[in-house]
């Protein structure tokens, strides 16, 4: 309780690991909360949170409880898994798919991911895993990072054409990136302004938190 009211005021590290696919994760009490984070960046909870809460209140808080089936490609300390049981009180099935198995431990250690009762983790790749599900989803979540690097396979016509396959009728895609400089910045508009996908629709939410942007595609039929 003591490091929670102190981290109001300056924050307060309390866990530090390392895995083979990660440098540097951290478990932080900062301004009150408990958040995880990567050597440069915040992975789940703090503004992680708020930035992928926003996006899921642009989609209606009223459409995601009717949903059945969400993914979850990059699942970190599983903020977002949090919002949609604990905020939205979505009861459908949540699949996260989460590379690292270390961060998995730590969310379940730190903070209960484990408890989520609709909630199946898949220890994979992202890109692996969507090439290989057979699973359809009204819902899916990309907030896949590396530290704060992005992998390019997220911006390729070839993924994106899966990610939209795999979109129920009227599903929603909610893509978190990152934009730190100009050939990112250029990167995401190039990526918007060459999508097209029939009975499809996209839309950014821009300068979340600063740095990041949300792009939304949302399945018309």
């Amino acid at each position: 309780m003591i490091k929670k009211i102190l981290s109001y005021l300056i924050p307060i590290k309390i866990y530090t690991s390392k895995s083979s696919l990660s440098n540097a994760i951290e478990v932080t009490w900062a301004n009150g909360e408990l958040v995880l984070d990567s050597e440069n960046a915040n992975y789940s909870y703090g503004s992680l949170q708020r930035i992928l809460r926003l996006g899921l209140k642009n989609i209606g808080y009223d459409k995601i409880v009717s949903m059945n089936h969400i993914l979850v490609l990059g699942v970190a300390g599983g903020s977002v898994i949090k919002t949609l049981v604990d905020e939205i009180k979505f009861k459908g099935k949540i699949t996260g798919v989460e590379i690292d198995p270390e961060i998995i431990k730590i969310a379940n250690t730190f903070f209960k991911l484990d408890t989520v009762e609709n909630l199946q983790i898949v220890i994979d790749d992202a890109f692996e895993y969507v090439l290989k599900t057979k699973n359809k989803y009204d819902l899916i979540i990309i907030d896949v990072f590396q530290d704060t690097s992005m992998p390019a396979f997220l911006f390729e016509n070839f993924f994106t054409k899966r990610i939209c396959y795999l979109l129920r009728s009227r599903g929603v895609v909610l893509f978190n990136t990152m934009i730190l400089n100009q050939n990112q910045n250029l990167r995401n508009k190039k990526y918007v302004s060459e999508f097209y996908e029939s009975d499809f629709k996209i839309r950014t939410i821009a300068r979340v938190e600063q740095h990041n942007e949300l792009i939304v595609i949302d399945r018309l039929t």
